[in-house]
């Protein structure tokens, strides 16, 4: 996976949607704050699909493609405040296992979303999915598109509006590496070709009077 070009079309693909995906990101903001958190999972669902599509055929990003994944609803919403109690636990000890577990969800459920809404796999199923592929060869490749997008999602998250850039480019970066790595070949046991049996030694003098008689 080129980690450059990557970047690089994530940003084009922003700058390309900059209209619609401004509005649609500022509306899923909106419904995240009046539902108090509750359409955060299946908004962000939506949110992403609609990216995905945007990549994938250059169709522009609409403010109905967020209630798009309405059927994750439920699933989403337990999944998501299973993962907001270990992570507050982390931090309730330590700071440290929390930052751990905070790394550990982004690093494993990373491509969690995309699965679910690309593939329509479960929650268990998409975990599972989304584990395989970031492990797979070569992982510093995942490593470092996770860590960008935290990096530029937590960027977001500090300045006043700055998500309005940040989260498109950050999900463009996202939809990006899963179609890149979800086309990798798994990693298989290559089979061990068999070896062809040894010749027969070769017959004594005995043994060739032996057949003559």
């Amino acid at each position: 996976m080129d980690i450059k070009n990557l970047f690089v079309s994530a940003w084009q693909h922003t700058v390309t949607f900059i209209g619609p995906v401004l509005l649609v990101t500022f509306v899923q903001m909106v419904l995240i704050v009046v539902s108090l958190g509750v359409l955060a999972p299946v908004t962000t669902a939506g949110y992403v699909q609609s990216l995905l599509l945007a990549v994938r055929e250059g169709r522009p990003p609409e403010i109905k493609d967020l209630f798009s994944q309405m059927k994750l609803f439920f699933p989403l919403l337990l999944l998501f405040i299973a993962l907001a109690i270990v992570i507050f636990i982390g931090f309730s000890f330590l700071v440290l296992p929390g930052f751990v577990a905070a790394g550990f969800v982004a690093f494993a459920a990373f491509y969690l979303l995309p699965l679910m809404t690309d593939q329509g796999l479960g929650v268990l199923d998409a975990l599972k999915k989304s584990w395989e592929i970031a492990v797979r060869p070569p992982i510093t490749d995942h490593v470092i598109v996770a860590i960008v997008y935290v990096a530029i999602m937590s960027l977001g998250g500090s300045l006043p509006f700055a998500f309005l850039l940040t989260q498109p480019l950050a999900t463009f970066i996202q939809v990006a590496a899963y179609q890149e790595r979800v086309a990798l070949p798994e990693k298989r046991e290559t089979p061990q070709p068999m070896s062809a049996p040894p010749p027969p030694p070769p017959e004594t003098g005995n043994e060739i009077r032996e057949k003559s008689e």
